[in-house]
């Protein structure tokens, strides 16, 4: 699954910074997170770090975007594979 940013974001910034696969940014109002790059953290982290510092926890599953544990390391390893393979 990836996540979502709702309405109720107040634009404090400490999201974005904490995203390992930069799926966060700012949009036209609020932040928003790409599901095609959210892993939900899986692969870097035991948690989505956007929602542990989230001041107001208006960060939730995306209801439209529902992937398995297996398909998020599967993204994971697509993501972090062109990184990898520069060093």
């Amino acid at each position: 699954m990836a996540l979502r940013i709702t309405d109720e974001c107040i634009n404090c910034d400490v999201c974005e910074p904490q995203c390992p696969n930069d799926a966060i940014s700012m949009g036209e109002e609020i932040y928003i997170i790409s599901p095609a790059a959210c892993t939900e953290c899986v692969g870097h982290h035991d948690e989505p770090q956007c929602k542990v510092v989230c001041p107001v926890d208006c960060i939730e599953i995306h209801p439209q975007w529902k992937e398995g544990q297996d398909a998020l390391m599967a993204k994971y390893r697509v993501l972090t594979a062109s990184t990898t393979e520069k060093i």
